[in-house]
């Protein structure tokens, strides 16, 4: 059974759909704790499901690696098999991506490497294309810039707004990371190798 840990930031949309998923009798991860960066909503899933958590606020350290060496050591209580970045809204210092590499992936809102960053829907509009995405990714130390593990396309339509297309684009997301932790802990999809081979 692959256990996972996942950080938050916001509502844990993402972190809800994969309890969800991991509460089926035949699904072959479970989440064994959820942390995250300060108070958020998605801690209510958590405590739905009865998942312990942990928070280290962001604020409460002065730099970015201070905050990310106890995050570390948050994570090593509970030695997860997998990472998952669910709406994290904090680039993890390199110590971190490097000590967990290739275990921690994340989603993106859109068709990487198209529109990375903070805000892939809003590029998306500005840039008046028409079809975006939903990314799964492998984190490494760039922005967004990680392993593609699995994406699929989604359709701007006329009249979209980034509220209207995030939408759509939200249950892309959640499909493809349940079904990349599916894959990861059936064996069918093998990180290591993913972050080996050539871009």
């Amino acid at each position: 059974m692959l256990t996972v840990a996942v950080l938050i930031s916001g509502a844990g949309s993402n972190l809800r759909a994969l309890l969800d998923a991991a509460a089926e009798p035949d699904f072959p991860a479970r989440v064994v704790v959820v942390g995250g960066d300060r108070e958020a909503d998605g801690f209510a899933h958590a405590e739905d499901y009865g998942i312990p958590t942990f928070m280290v606020p962001w604020v409460q350290f002065d730099t970015r690696e201070e905050w990310g060496d106890e995050l570390d050591a948050q994570l090593r209580v509970w030695q997860p098999d997998l990472v998952v970045l669910s709406g994290l809204m904090r680039l993890l210092p390199p110590t971190v991506v490097d000590g967990w590499s290739p275990r921690i992936v994340n989603t993106h809102p859109a068709y990487l490497p198209e529109f990375p960053g903070a805000h892939g829907v809003r590029d998306a509009l500005e840039a008046g294309v028409s079809q975006t995405g939903a990314s799964v990714i492998i984190v490494d130390n760039g922005v967004d810039s990680g392993p593609i593990l699995a994406q699929e396309r989604v359709p701007v339509l006329r009249g979209d707004d980034e509220h209207s297309l995030h939408d759509r684009i939200k249950p892309v997301e959640r499909r493809l990371l349940i079904d990349v932790v599916r894959r990861v802990a059936t064996g069918e999809l093998d990180l290591a190798a993913v972050a080996a081979s050539p871009a």
